[in-house]
């Protein structure tokens, strides 16, 4: 992957256009995205109300940090492509987050929307980064062949995880 900007990982800077492996980057940003993504998901969908002020804190500020550095590593036009996609995906995630729910005995419905939106941002920034993974790891980033097919398939396996887990809650 390379870099769009100057950044320091690890105590080491790298520089615009430096080349960085994925595994310096996705396993920790995976993981902490994970854990922050999923204490958001459960102060939003607890069995008590949330405390909504405090789940925009909570999530706003994670949620605008990880954009940054998505600015950062990837770069505007990955970023701009990622709210388009989250804008076309918005059916995908509300089948996931309900198939997610019902896991717990919940629905989707059950809970008002503005509580939705700190979990479906997770979401978002989550599948973002699942498939600039998918990118790198594959090493498709550079190749269009590859991206194309790396593309394909990823969206793929959404389309039929998304179709399984709408199935499932039915």
């Amino acid at each position: 992957m390379k870099l769009r900007t100057n950044i320091t990982i690890n105590g080491k800077l790298h520089h615009k256009g430096d080349t960085i492996p994925w595994y310096a980057v996705y396993p920790f940003f995976l993981f902490h995205m994970l854990m922050f993504g999923g204490s958001g998901f459960f102060l939003a969908y607890a069995d008590t109300d949330p405390d909504v002020a405090f789940l925009y804190m909570h999530g706003g500020l994670a949620i605008f940090v990880y954009i940054i550095f998505y600015l950062v590593i990837f770069g505007r036009d990955e970023v701009k492509w990622m709210f388009i996609n989250a804008g076309l995906g918005l059916l995908g995630i509300y089948t996931q987050m309900g198939w997610i729910l019902s896991v717990f005995d919940r629905e989707i419905s059950d809970y008002p929307i503005h509580v939705h939106v700190i979990p479906f941002l997770y979401f978002v920034l989550y599948s973002f980064l699942l498939r600039q993974a998918v990118l790198d790891i594959s090493h498709s980033r550079e190749d269009e062949t590859k991206r194309q097919r790396a593309d394909t398939s990823y969206t793929v396996i959404l389309t039929l995880v998304y179709l399984i887990s709408y199935f499932l809650t039915k």
